[in-house]
């Protein structure tokens, strides 16, 4: 992950799971937003449940994010 990534990321909790990698999640602040797995995170094959904390890089533009750790 590069600086300005890092810099970036949200926390927030898994709150639906939907198809093809998708899920729901609400941030920290109560927003809530469509996120996507990250590729690694797809190779590797971590999952990703509903009620884990993890934390997010979102798009610049608003509307989706990206998974990128799970904790």
């Amino acid at each position: 992950m590069s600086e300005q990534e890092k810099e970036n990321l949200v926390y927030g909790t898994v709150e639906e799971a939907l198809p093809n990698a998708l899920f729901r999640v609400v941030l920290d602040d109560g927003e809530k937003i469509l996120t996507y797995l990250s590729g690694k995170m797809r190779k590797f094959r971590i999952r990703v449940l509903i009620g884990d904390k993890v934390a997010i890089v979102p798009e610049p533009y608003g509307g989706k994010g990206r998974i990128t750790k799970r904790m």
